[in-house]
């Protein structure tokens, strides 16, 4: 325990700062979020069935493409 308080030390008072990168993702998240709207949309989906749909629509879309890769 002691070793990690002193490197998290070391860092903040000597030695070269690091540079932290930020990267946004916005149009990803926005497209992701539009595609699963629409199929929603599309398949006249209730609430409960969307929800549902928020969480195996990534898996199945994953095994899906997953498959064809092979």
């Amino acid at each position: 325990m002691e070793n990690a308080k002193e490197s998290r030390s070391e860092g903040r008072q000597g030695g070269a700062m690091q540079k932290i990168k930020i990267e946004q993702h916005t149009f990803t998240g926005s497209a992701w979020c539009a595609a699963w709207l629409f199929t929603i949309g599309f398949l006249h989906l209730g609430f409960w069935k969307g929800v549902l749909a928020l969480l195996l629509w990534p898996y199945y879309l994953g095994s899906h493409f997953s498959a064809l890769a092979r």
